[in-house]
């Protein structure tokens, strides 16, 4: 659903977009590039292709398997890109609701960045819908989104990226490094409890000072 959503945004927006799936011919990235209608700007591959393919490159897999995805991308293909980071460590074995593979100590976006240190790991969107990422204005008035990551030029080019999705620029909250990607990653949690709350996704949090 994420992968689907941002995907079909970039294109909208003008991009070249590859989905990313562990094998080449997979029936929902077929589906998907057969959606957009968008040519040879949609295409798909394999996490190896797709890596190598992207200038920027989103992960958007399940948070318990994207340390083993983005190794069947490669590490040489990540080495100098942007790589964003969407994703949330739902564990749903207990049945719901979930627990996170995250605590206070690390996030996912940590984990990343020290298995793939040549990345310039950037974690964003993780804390709304995957249809309010990529349209912020499908929840009325204003609300915020959030980046952390050490790099800064990677940061301005996710900046650059969240704009183009429909989010204000005061709207965008650079938390600073990496490891502050653990508050949004444990936000989930409250999240799903509003989603229950609420029965729908089209929410969203506004800071307030």
């Amino acid at each position: 659903m994420v992968g689907r959503a941002i995907g079909s945004k970039l294109v909208a927006l003008g991009h070249e977009v590859r989905m990313g799936s562990r094998t080449p011919d997979n029936e929902k990235a077929a589906d998907w590039v057969s959606s957009t209608g968008a040519g040879a700007a949609a295409s798909q591959g394999t996490f190896a292709d797709t890596a190598d393919f992207g200038e920027l490159v989103i992960n958007c897999t399940s948070g318990g398997a994207s340390l083993q995805a983005l190794s069947a991308a490669g590490a040489e293909h990540l080495a100098g890109k942007v790589l964003v980071d969407v994703a949330n460590t739902l564990d749903f074995s207990q049945g719901p609701p979930p627990s996170l593979l995250v605590t206070t100590k690390e996030s996912l976006g940590e984990q990343i960045q020290e298995a793939f240190p040549e990345a310039r790991v950037v974690k964003t969107l993780n804390t709304v819908n995957c249809d309010v990422m990529v349209d912020p204005s499908r929840v009325p008035g204003e609300h915020d989104i959030f980046v952390s990551g050490n790099d800064d030029a990677a940061k301005a080019t996710v900046r650059e990226l969240l704009e183009s999705f429909g989010w204000g620029t005061d709207r965008i909250v650079d938390l600073g490094d990496i490891s502050t990607a653990r508050g949004p990653e444990l936000y989930i949690v409250l999240w799903l409890r509003l989603f229950g709350l609420f029965g729908d996704s089209q929410f969203n949090i506004e800071v307030v000072r």
